[in-house]
């Protein structure tokens, strides 16, 4: 089955400023955001991508355009907003030192499922529940419809934000939402899921740094599709496909 690639977006003016961005407008790459798009591009110039869909942000836009210009097949960007930042309400723009004295970060650290974030006039308002079912049907969808167009040895990209990519792999890994902040997403990180019938792999996660060509498909594997080997299959550093 196809792989789906998580790329979040490199580092934003936000991010240096210590702001919870949220889906405010205007917040672009920094230097430190362009220096790691442009190391993502020579990762994702051995690739050949099946599609390249980013939240409609311009942080996760400029990522993808050039990890799509990147890629051998030289794919265009398609927009989701499926894959757009959590809405975060009241919380949108304020500073990060500023909300760990708000009494919703501990819920929101120890159980997300029941946080939402307060309303506001003009900044939308989520749960971080209803984040997860939206990232997740959208990571789904794009990959059934990748796996329909372009076959099982499809590789793809979803470029999006930071709590949408740990959303997406607790739910890889049959963990519930109130774990999800077990799991990291670095600016310009690389996580990779592959969905088989019988159940996600978890094929990496945070990964700022691995030389890609490894994702290239290797031959027919010798066990059922969706199976994991037993013992814990060979060292060639492929996904079993």
């Amino acid at each position: 089955m196809p792989l789906c690639l998580l790329v979040r977006h490199g580092h934003s003016t936000a991010n240096g400023d210590g702001i919870l961005a949220g889906r405010l407008p205007g917040i672009h790459l920094d230097a430190t955001g362009r220096k790691q798009v442009g190391v993502l591009a020579a990762r994702f110039a051995v690739l050949d991508l099946a599609r390249v869909v980013s939240s409609p942000l311009e942080r996760c836009l400029e990522t993808a355009e050039v990890v799509a210009a990147a890629s051998r097949s030289g794919v265009s960007v398609t927009v989701d907003e499926g894959l757009r930042e959590c809405a975060y309400g009241a919380w949108t723009g304020r500073l990060i030192r500023e909300l760990v004295d708000d009494p919703l970060w501990r819920t929101v650290q120890d159980q997300p499922s029941a946080a939402r974030f307060p309303d506001h006039d003009e900044h939308d308002a989520e749960s971080l529940l209803a984040m997860g079912h939206r990232a997740v049907g959208t990571i789904r969808r794009h990959d059934a419809e990748v796996a329909a167009e372009h076959g099982p040895h499809a590789v793809w990209v979803a470029v999006t934000h930071g709590d949408i990519i740990k959303a997406v792999l607790a739910d890889a890994v049959g963990s519930h939402v109130d774990h999800f902040q077990r799991f990291r997403a670095d600016p310009a990180s690389v996580s990779v899921v592959q969905y088989t019938e019988r159940r996600p792999f978890l094929v990496a996660a945070n990964d700022t740094g691995s030389d890609l060509a490894r994702l290239v498909p290797p031959p027919e594997p010798d066990i059922p599709e969706g199976d994991a080997p037993v013992g814990g299959g060979s060292a060639d550093g492929h996904p079993r496909r």
